[in-house]
């Protein structure tokens, strides 16, 4: 019985040992490598600019004055140009303060009358610049351009386009670096709107259109309510070049363009918008 049973444990020592054995020579397994993290592309930070009601219409006026009424490609080539101004940093800091710019878009840019049937294209046009950083992507860095057609003797203007009748072109140097702080592209921009409020310089408040008033005549002292009614003046329009003003009325009359303007930024071009 003994010996059953110092078999027993022997055979069950063998096991141990032989088990013991066989997981020392087991091959380790390979360290399981460290998942591989996703990289996300950080956006750059959006520069915001704030536009109103009156900025909307700056944009759509120059716009359509100075692509010839022509349609959305001109429209839109010109708006861009608007932005690349605006977001270069080197003009006034709205889109009114761009346009009504002293000697820079065409005269009466911001008096003249808008025909009713351009409206549907030019805010189909100037919402997709607004609203979804829509370009002309031949324009490129331009913040320039002159009537099609016209040519000029200088060396540092860079040609890229033609749209809406008008030749646009960069300003650079002959190693071709850009001769004004280059625009940020529309990737970088978000423009805000806010209603009520006017970013408008108060120089430019007037040049604005608006509906005339209607002038009332001074009461007569020697009239009665029976013998004198009441007399309204139509709405006048703007007088023949060689009549005056009518007594009381208000025009804005725009700075004529000089034949050769050495405004900075702009270079000697006597051309609609540069």
């Amino acid at each position: 019985m003994r010996a059953e049973i110092s078999f027993g444990k022997s055979l069950v020592g063998i096991l141990f040992v032989g088990l013991a054995a066989a997981g020392c020579t087991t091959t380790p397994k390979p360290a399981t490598t460290a998942a591989k993290t996703k990289t996300t592309q950080v956006q750059p930070a959006k520069v915001t600019f704030n536009y109103t009601a009156k900025d909307r219409d700056c944009l759509k006026r120059a716009m359509y004055f100075e692509s010839q009424h022509s349609d959305e490609d001109g429209y839109l080539a010109v708006g861009t140009v608007v932005m690349n101004r605006l977001t270069s940093g080197a003009y006034p800091p709205s889109i009114c303060g761009v346009v009504a710019q002293e000697k820079q878009f065409a005269p009466g840019v911001m008096t003249r009358e808008v025909k009713p049937q351009a409206e549907p294209q030019l805010a189909t046009a100037a919402d997709a610049i607004l609203l979804k950083g829509a370009r002309h992507p031949a324009v490129k860095d331009a913040m320039f351009f002159h009537t099609e057609g016209l040519k000029f003797p200088y060396n540092n203007m860079h040609y890229v386009t033609v749209a809406g009748g008008n030749a646009f072109y960069e300003k650079r140097d002959s190693n071709g670096t850009l001769q004004t702080p280059p625009p940020l592209p529309s990737y970088e921009v978000a423009m805000n709107y806010v209603p009520g409020e006017s970013m408008l310089p108060p120089q430019f408040e007037a040049l604005i259109p608006s509906a005339v008033p209607v002038p009332l005549p001074a009461p007569d002292p020697m009239a009665t309510a029976s013998t004198a009614p009441m007399q309204i003046t139509a709405p006048v329009t703007a007088p023949e070049p060689s009549a005056g003003p009518e007594p009381g009325m208000r025009i804005a009359i725009p700075t004529p363009r000089p034949a050769y303007d050495s405004v900075m930024l702009r270079g000697d071009i006597p051309a609609n918008g540069g």
